[in-house]
């Protein structure tokens, strides 16, 4: 009798112990949550935005003008997500028809890979050709309270036997303010040797390379910026919309409490946007076209998605079909609105007759993101956005210039981001600056089945603090310098990184080693400190409980 009573008493003890635990978790977040909204700013009504009119004739005869550059940059792209790579999202039942004929008439990487596995880091690769150990911008810039709400939300989830985030609170107490967090001013972009070249530069959509007065887009070589100033595709409550909350995802928390509809043009006093940002930024690239038709033209179109929040119209939500869950439905239907943008860029160069003489090029500035809790957006390589495995770097790269380039070219050869800016510039013909190394490599040769793709050791380099990876051919090593962890895959045979080979071969992992030891001996070291480090599992998504026998690897940012 007196071990039910005890029994049960204990019992009861424990429950209003887990029950207040449980409060006070959720009356922590929102706490945080509820910071993160009050900082929210005054966004003026919209306004058209006036762009500059180029001349009214050519500024060259035909044929001696330089060619148009094109440069549409993809969010949190997964390499299944395009039916000509993986056969598409949702099982192949939204195909991406615009983005298939952009790479088939043209030229398509089979294996391209992204700066690092998150955004910031890629977009500077992107712009510079330059590695983070030249200069500094090595870590995502994160957004006031985004550091602190993923660590409350992600520690006070079930979460499994993943260990729990950290927040770096000592290295944050005089954090550098977000907006102050830029490429240094002294790098030299692609925008600012195009525009040295008489190209008129244009950016719309994403940057996330800082917003002060050295690295704002206007900054950094472009003559118009459309900012994305804020991350919402669409008002929450817009009578249009269709939403997908991400519950067990402590990011999209974020983005939705932050999140607010805004854009900016040349920095100035944000106002809503015209519409669902990703037609609405289409719809403004058409204009930029249209008014620099007779002159040269550098256009980067930044778009914001797949990245969460996800949002989509309502049309395309109803056009994707009956996909399931809700949250793969919206996912569906963004990119269905990605590759109707795509489509038009692409019919819009032709209406004007400079098709010809443009030069399209499309990658995504990461692999697709386990926290949205879609299983296959990657699918065959493993791991995800945040990891260096295949699945968080690998990205699609197409390249269309039809003066140029012969339409099904196929180059095996690895390559990155890094070899982007040395690229467009050999294709503008304008030289790389002096005194500044570059990293990457001018593709062009290769592209025109005139030349291979040679860099030093045929090593290519990731890295995110401690966590550094190296290619060099077809052996790869990851390194996780805070479980003092290596994998050593052979891609040739295991291109999805299934047999951990380090045990077996400790030779090519003191060779590899070396390589990473002497990339990372000349580094200036990171700009700013990293926020926070957190386990990213590498097999199972953020919808899914990891288990002792789940591998994941750390990540400082």
């Amino acid at each position: 009798m007196w071990k039910k009573i005890v029994g049960g008493v204990l019992v009861a003890i424990i429950g209003i112990g887990l029950l207040a635990w449980f409060n006070r978790s959720t009356i922590l977040i929102h706490i945080v949550l509820n910071q993160v909204r009050a900082s929210h700013y005054a966004v003026l009504p919209h306004q058209p935005v006036d762009w500059q009119q180029g001349p009214g004739e050519a500024v060259a005869p035909a044929g001696e003008q330089p060619p148009n550059i094109v440069f549409i940059l993809l969010d949190d792209l997964g390499i299944n997500d395009l039916s000509v790579l993986g056969g598409g999202v949702a099982g192949g039942q939204v195909p991406t028809p615009n983005i298939d004929r952009l790479a088939a008439d043209g030229a398509m990487f089979s294996q391209a890979y992204s700066g690092t596995g998150s955004c910031a880091p890629s977009r500077a690769m992107l712009m510079t050709g330059r590695y983070p150990t030249r200069h500094g911008f090595e870590f995502t810039p994160m957004p006031d309270g985004m550091a602190r709400v993923i660590t409350t939300v992600s520690n006070a989830s079930d979460r499994g036997a993943l260990p729990l985030v950290e927040y770096i609170k000592d290295e944050n107490a005089d954090r550098m303010p977000f907006d102050e967090m830029g490429l240094p001013g002294s790098e030299v972009t692609i925008a600012e040797l195009l525009q040295d070249n008489g190209y008129h530069t244009v950016h719309i959509g994403k940057w996330h390379l800082g917003r002060n007065e050295d690295s704002r887009p206007n900054a950094q070589g472009f003559d118009e910026s459309l900012l994305m100033h804020s991350s919402a595709y669409l008002p929450e409550d817009d009578p249009g919309v269709v939403n997908a909350k991400l519950d067990f995802d402590p990011i999209d928390k974020f983005l939705w409490a932050n999140g607010q509809y805004a854009a900016s043009f040349n920095m100035g006093e944000p106002f809503e946007p015209g519409g669902y940002l990703t037609d609405w930024w289409t719809e403004e690239s058409l204009k930029v076209i249209e008014a620099n038709k007779n002159r040269p033209f550098f256009l980067y179109l930044a778009h914001w998605a797949p990245h969460t929040p996800l949002q989509a119209t309502r049309e395309d939500y109803d056009a994707v079909g009956d996909i399931t869950p809700h949250r793969l439905r919206v996912y569906a239907a963004m990119l269905h609105a990605l590759d109707r943008s795509v489509g038009q860029v692409i019919d819009k160069l032709e209406e004007e007759g400079l098709s010809d003489n443009t030069l399209i090029i499309l990658s995504s500035d990461n692999g697709g993101a386990g926290y949205v809790g879609l299983p296959d957006i990657n699918a065959p390589y493993r791991g995800w956005k945040l990891s260096l495995f295949e699945g968080g770097i690998r990205v699609p790269l197409f390249v269309k210039w039809p003066a140029r380039i012969a339409p099904g070219t196929i180059i095996e050869a690895p390559v990155a981001h890094i070899d982007v800016m040395p690229t467009l510039a050999a294709v503008a013909e304008a030289s790389l600056p002096e005194g500044v190394t570059i990293d990457g490599e001018n593709l062009l040769p290769a592209i025109m089945g005139a030349g291979d793709i040679s860099r030093e050791n045929d090593a290519i380099f990731w890295q995110s603090g401690y966590y550094q990876v190296v290619r060099a051919s077809d052996w790869k090593l990851q390194r996780d310098g805070r479980q003092d962890k290596v994998w050593l895959f052979d891609l040739a045979n295991d291109p999805t990184e299934q047999i951990n080979l380090a045990e077996d071969r400790p030779d090519k992992v003191a060779e590899l080693q070396g390589l990473l030891d002497a990339h990372q001996a000349s580094s200036v070291g990171p700009l700013y400190a990293y926020e926070m480090e957190s386990p990213q599992a590498i097999d199972i998504t953020g919808a899914e409980r990891a288990t002792e026998d789940d591998e994941y690897v750390w990540l400082p940012n």
